[in-house]
This record gives C-alpha cells, sequence and structure tokens, in this order.
C-alpha cells in the first residue's frame, strides 16, 4: 500500500510526476488528435505501489476508455508499454522476450527488497539520456531471429474494443445499440487466454500469452538437409547490393572452411561452398531464418546438385497439384487374350481379311522414289493394269485426245480461255464468211472436223454412237405431187 504524502517524508521525493505517459501506438489509437486528462498522484503503482502520475484517454471510436497502470520507472526498467505492458520494440510478452535473448532478470517482489531495487533503478535511469531500457535488458545482446519472427509491426486496435456486455450474456441489456460494451458471447472459461494476470505479465511468469507464442515457435518450419552427402552449398537469398562478399565470409567462417563465394548481383543472391558437410549442415541451422546482415533478413537455402533434375511433372522432387477442372487420364485397355481382339476400327490384318472387291492399301516405302517408267509404281499410284496411262494431247488439238487414249473420263483441262474483257483485241481473225480451215493432221475419225473446246462438243459424247455427223448420208428431198 503506498504511504500517505505527510506521514512519510523518506519516499516523498519518489513520487512520480509526469507530463506524458509511455505507452504504444496500438494503446494511443488511430486518432492522431488524442485529448488525455491527467492527474498526479491519481493512483499507485500495481507493480512498486507507488503513486504516480496517471493519465486517462479514448483511443478512438466505439473504444472503451483506458489509463495507465504502472509507473515511468517500471516501465523504463522492462521497456514496456504503460497500459498493456508489452514490449515498446516487438510487441511480445516480457516473457517471450526474456526467453529470445536468453535473459533471467530476478527482480524482488518483497515490499522492502523491492522499494530498495526501485530506488537504485531510479537513480541509474536519472544518469543515462532514457533512450535505451534500464536493468538487465540495457545490457542484452542484439535482437534475434526468434523476436524477428514473432514481432508485431503493425498496431493492432482490435485489442481496444470494449468489454463484454455481461447483462447482454445474461439476456438482460436493455440499452440495445446504445450499449457501450460489445454484445458478443465470451470465450470458453476453460481457456487458458481467459485467465490473464497483470503481474505475471510484468515479471514474465505464468503467462498463458506467451505460452501460446512460444508454443508457435516450436512449430516453425526448419531446413531439412539434402540426402546427398555431396552437397555442401548452402544458397543465400534476399541480397540488395548492400551484403558484400566481405560480410558473408566473416558470417560463415565460424562454421567452417570455406571453399568458395560466389556472389550473382542480377539475381540478388549468392552461393557459399564449403569443405566438408558437417560445417554445412551446423551453418545451415544456425543461419536459417536468423542471418540478418545490415538490417536485412537472409534467405538461407540447401544447394542443388548440377546432375540431379526434376523429373517431368514434379517439382522439386514434389507432386504438382492437379489443376481442377481437368478431366482425368483415361485408363489403358484391358489387355487382349487373342490376337487382334482390340481391333475396334475393324482394319483389315492377317486375322481380318479385307472385304471382298476392296484391295488392301499399298505398303509405304521405306527406300528412296522410283521413276514411274521402267519400274514399279510410287506409293500412292494405281497399280499398272487399272488405269493406262495418258499422253499429251497432238499438236493444234488442245484437249483432245485420240480414241485409243480415251478412258472413261473426260480428259482434263488444265486451264479456262480468259474471259472477252480480258482477252485484248483479236489477233489472226479470219474473214468473214469464210468457212474454218481444214485439219490436215490428227487421226481419222476427227478430221475436217472442227476443234473441240467443251466435253459437250464431242460426238462420242451425245449419244450419236460414235458417228461422225460429217459421213453422215445427205437429207433425202421429196418432189412435189401434182
Amino acid at each position: 500500500m503506498a504511504t500517505s504524502k505527510t506521514a512519510n517524508t523518506y519516499n516523498r521525493q519518489n513520487w512520480e510526476d509526469a507530463e506524458f505517459p509511455i505507452l504504444c501506438q496500438t494503446c494511443l489509437g488511430d486518432n492522431p488528435y488524442l485529448r488525455m486528462m491527467k492527474e498526479k498522484y491519481g493512483r499507485e503503482c500495481k507493480i512498486c505501489a507507488r503513486p504516480f502520475t496517471i493519465f486517462r484517454w479514448c483511443p478512438g471510436a466505439r473504444m472503451r476508455f483506458k489509463k495507465t497502470e504502472v509507473c515511468q520507472t517500471c516501465a523504463k526498467m522492462k521497456n514496456i508499454c504503460q497500459t498493456c505492458l508489452l514490449d515498446l520494440e516487438y510487441g511480445l510478452p516480457v516473457q517471450v522476450r526474456d526467453h529470445a535473448l536468453g535473459m533471467k532478470d530476478e527482480m524482488p517482489k518483497s515490499d522492502v527488497n523491492k522499494e530498495y531495487y526501485t530506488q537504485n533503478a531510479e537513480r541509474e535511469l536519472a544518469n543515462t539520456d532514457s533512450t535505451n531500457p534500464g536493468g538487465a535488458l540495457g545490457k542484452a545482446n542484439a535482437p534475434n531471429d526468434l523476436l524477428l519472427k514473432l514481432a508485431r509491426t503493425a498496431p493492432y486496435y482490435k485489442r481496444n474494443r470494449p468489454h463484454i456486455c455481461s447483462f447482454w450474456v445474461k439476456g438482460e441489456c436493455k440499452r440495445g445499440e446504445e450499449c457501450p460494451y460489445r454484445h458478443e458471447m465470451p470465450t470458453d472459461p476453460n481457456d487458458p487466454l481467459a485467465d490473464q494476470n497483470i503481474k505475471d505479465r510484468f515479471y514474465g511468469v505464468n503467462d498463458p500469452v506467451a505460452s501460446k507464442l512460444l508454443d508457435r515457435a516450436s512449430k516453425l518450419p526448419r531446413l531439412e538437409p539434402p540426402p546427398d552427402k555431396a552437397i555442401t552449398t548452402l544458397y543465400v537469398g534476399g541480397l540488395d547490393g548492400k551484403v558484400l562478399e566481405q560480410d558473408l565470409r566473416d558470417h560463415f567462417y565460424q562454421f567452417g572452411e570455406i571453399r568458395s563465394i560466389t556472389m550473382v548481383p542480377k539475381q540478388q543472391c549468392a552461393f557459399v561452398c564449403f569443405t566438408n558437410r558437417y560445417s554445412a549442415e551446423t551453418a545451415a541451422e544456425m543461419s536459417f531464418n536468423k542471418l540478418i546482415l545490415k538490417g536485412r533478413r537472409l534467405k538461407i537455402l540447401w544447394g542443388k546438385s548440377q546432375g540431379a533434375k526434376a523429373a517431368p511433372g514434379k517439382e522439386g522432387g514434389a507432386m504438382l497439384a492437379p489443376v481442377p477442372g481437368l478431366p482425368e487420364a483415361l485408363p489403358p485397355p484391358p489387355p487382349a487374350s487373342k490376337p487382334d481382339e482390340n481391333n475396334f476400327f475393324n482394319l483389315p490384318s492377317a486375322s481380318h481379311p479385307p472385304i471382298s472387291g476392296i484391295p488392301l492399301p499399298p505398303p509405304p516405302m521405306s527406300g528412296p522414289p522410283r521413276p514411274l517408267m521402267g519400274g514399279p509404281p510410287m506409293h500412292g499410284q494405281p497399280p499398272p493394269g487399272l488405269m493406262p496411262p495418258r499422253l499429251p494431247p497432238p499438236p493444234g488439238q488442245r484437249g483432245q485426245y485420240p480414241p485409243e487414249q480415251r478412258g472413261p473420263y473426260p480428259p482434263p483441262h488444265r486451264f479456262m480461255p480468259p474471259p472477252p474483257f480480258l482477252r485484248g483485241p483479236p489477233t489472226n481473225m479470219p474473214p468473214p464468211n469464210v468457212p474454218p480451215p481444214q485439219m490436215s493432221h490428227g487421226p481419222a475419225p476427227n478430221r475436217g472436223m472442227a476443234p473441240i473446246h467443251y466435253p459437250s462438243q464431242d460426238p462420242h459424247r451425245m449419244g450419236t454412237g460414235g458417228k461422225d455427223p460429217a459421213q453422215a448420208p445427205p437429207p433425202t428431198t421429196v418432189a412435189p405431187t401434182t
């Protein structure tokens, strides 16, 4: 209990009279225009039981009013916030911070010893610039990897919400939306987080929040060494140009002899090769998620063997997840118990003879193509005897074939005459009323006929029975009767 100001003069000068509290960003809130209420010696500290100046404020809309709980001397010794009692730099409980730094601060808990310890700590803080924490924390080493992993860098304003309305839980709250408390169901009473003590938070013992964070830190991923014992190279990523080769050599030299360090500025990485596997494993274990050079956390991985490559469909030896929505692969066909049992398309083979009248396709050619004349036909040509070879037409009779050269199909026309408007002026036109010249060459059946330009003009295709109109008998005339 705090002593009276009039009854005790020994401890009167140690009463705290401050102008502004020591708070974290979360407790201050997001409102830059903050108004506080100040009261000198308004309450005693919950740790050292000395009167101190308390501050009270509202951190934001729909938030509860907050006030300082401990004096500034106790807050400076632990480097904590006066309201939430969390570390000012990392936002972690005192138990987690002390465990990460390997620090054990034995503060006395009895009244007389606690008062004497507090007076000495306050005298030491008065001789400093008050920028560094006092006590054992001011003598601790630099931050380590565990603090950087668990640190809360952004403010957590959800911690400033109002408390749960106990009347609403019992179904008796009549304020409705005007109630300043939260209308939510409380957590499980058996939850360890439901039982928190301010003194346990300050001294760093039996803190349920700290136990939860330490349990989470124990389950963080670890870097497993590769099964190939010949790999002694570590990959260092996240270099931004400030970390030099000498910085890496100074850090990894403590784990064993280094064979080489290869810097890749374009990829912002480096490869550190050790002479033996034991040194590489020690360096990987002590540097994975722990290596911080020039204020930057570096990524540590094991190097990969140059000869080993990932199999298709895998990434780093692990199967890739299937793409959703794609059809699955078809199952393989069942094994055939008989030859040609799986011939689903009825292809001709030894056990399936071809249909009568339809010959088998010619086998594909395995050698170079052979000429048409004097040798077997090439692939894709009909065998000899099915269609007679066609010779070019005689000169002067374009499109006209002799009867012995005519097949069951009309002769091909390789080009059509151009339209009249594209032919140009006529040349070598015969004079009018002049019969066309008689053909003196060509086959006998067509001698004396005009050239044939269209298949419809062929007399052999018009049902004339192969008779030439020029050789038809003249028409008979009948004399009129009188």
